[in-house]
């Protein structure tokens, strides 16, 4: 199925310089949005990744344009599950066309277009805007100068399809989501979007961090309940993420892009190797893993290094010491944030020494 003349949300941040060679591509994750680095319109909250972006910081928008672009099946304001399909009048649910990372890439190469940016400075992404950066350099390799995949993958495991499984079945079994066609009738699987959220968010952390931040901590009482309420902090913690989640996030758009997701194996679209990707690229890579993060491990980090390597591809690879698990890449991690700083600065002087821009 094709879809055409459809909307696309994006947020940009900084200026666009001259002659268009500042521009910076930011991919956001699974539960993440267009908004990085301001507050979010409908939670209050700060922009998921504002420690990272802004005037002065590691992806400084004093001197790059930062973009970022909603995903295609996502739910603030690109178009997903939850829209209008044009010709039934009515939400698409389960009509909306399966979609890939690869159909995420296209989408933003869109808006790309729209801006007339003809080559990227950088596509930068954690976790599944990590798969995105590293589709796009495989895809577009002369429409980008670097490629920052940041915790990511070049395919889904068993585990990580496994743990996906796990929050689609929350969210299906909800009886309120009707096979799908929940709008429509006018409910929302909340308890279900909630359970599959706070199963997901479990695998964010590491031990270590959850033991730091909670422990076996009681919430709000001195002694054990010996009932179903939330007796430990950690239980009214991951109750919380689930019920706040629930207010911002579509249920089908849940089941559409972790699906996206799961299909991503990048080798397997160029022969089983995944050197092939990139052979003969002449973008420039920095692959950069987490000691503490179980999700995706710096041992599958090392594997797109190896792939890299055995092109001749330019890449750095630095592997980033940090117990706080897979979420590290959006927390305050000074090692990490030198890392991104150092590599963007020298690729910006490698670049104006090769093609004399300033």
């Amino acid at each position: 199925m094709k879809i055409s003349d459809f909307p696309v949300s994006y947020q940009a941040y900084g200026e666009l310089n001259e002659d268009k060679s500042n521009a910076i591509l930011v991919c956001h994750a699974l539960t993440g949005d267009q908004f990085l680095a301001e507050p979010h319109p409908l939670t209050g909250k700060e922009g998921w990744w504002e420690n990272m972006v802004g005037p002065g910081k590691a992806i400084d928008t004093g001197r790059y344009f930062v973009i970022c672009v909603n995903i295609l099946g996502g739910c603030m304001g690109t178009i997903g599950p939850r829209d209008i399909n044009p010709e039934t009048g009515t939400p698409w649910g389960l009509d909306f066309p399966v979609i890939t990372i690869a159909d995420m890439v296209r989408c933003q190469a869109l808006v790309i277009d729209h801006l007339g940016i003809e080559k990227l400075f950088s596509v930068i992404g954690g976790s599944m805007g990590g798969m995105q950066a590293l589709e796009w350099a495989s895809m577009y390799p002369d429409r980008l100068w670097t490629a920052i995949p940041i915790a990511s993958a070049a395919l889904h495991t068993a585990q990580n399809i496994a743990f996906h499984e796990v929050g689609r079945q929350a969210i299906m079994a909800d009886p309120d989501w009707c096979g799908g066609d929940y709008l429509n009738q006018g409910k929302k699987p909340v308890k279900g979007l909630a359970v599959a959220r706070m199963a997901a968010h479990i695998t964010y952390l590491s031990d270590q961090a959850l033991h730091r931040k909670f422990g076996r901590r009681l919430q709000e009482r001195d002694t054990l309940a010996y009932g179903f309420d939330a007796d430990f902090q950690v239980e009214s913690y991951l109750r919380h993420q689930g019920i706040t989640f629930v207010d911002r996030f579509d249920a089908n758009s849940y089941l559409y892009i972790t699906r996206a997701m799961d299909y991503f194996d990048l080798a397997a679209k160029h022969g089983g190797e995944l050197a092939n990707a990139f052979k003969d690229s002449k973008v420039r890579f920095c692959v950069i893993s987490f000691t503490g993060d179980w999700l995706y491990t710096t041992e599958g980090n090392r594997r797109i290094v190896h792939a890299l390597n055995s092109v001749a591809a330019n890449v750095s690879f630095a592997e980033i010491e940090s117990d706080q698990g897979h979420d590290a890449f959006l927390l305050d991690e000074p090692d990490f944030e030198r890392v991104l700083k150092g590599f963007l600065d020298g690729a910006e002087e490698i670049r104006a020494a090769e093609t004399g821009q300033d």
